[in-house]
């Protein structure tokens, strides 16, 4: 087995999917910042998904935090809304 293989393995051991997952997604503080995560997360999930949405300022209120739990289906799942987050020009870092 690959080493690859073998780290895909060892995550899907951790993770039993499906299950609430807490997304934390860091941008700048802007209004419309919490929909376009929502839109980005939303396209990878199906129609019924609802999201718990939590929020934070940064000190100086440069930054905005979003915390969003939602019922994560699969790795897949998973992988590609980290790369739709990754991709966005409006995401600073996610977790």
């Amino acid at each position: 087995m690959s080493d690859l293989n073998q780290g895909e393995q060892a995550i899907n051991e951790v993770m039993e999917f499906p299950c609430e997952f807490p997304l934390k997604v860091f941008g700048l503080s802007k209004p419309e910042f919490e929909q376009i995560v929502i839109e980005l997360v939303s396209v990878h999930c199906p129609p019924s998904t609802r999201f718990q949405v939590k929020k934070n300022e940064s000190k100086k209120g440069k930054y905005q935090s979003l915390t969003v739990t939602f019922t994560a289906q699969s790795r897949a799942q998973m992988d590609a809304i980290y790369q739709s987050l990754t991709d966005s020009e409006h995401v600073v870092m996610s977790l």
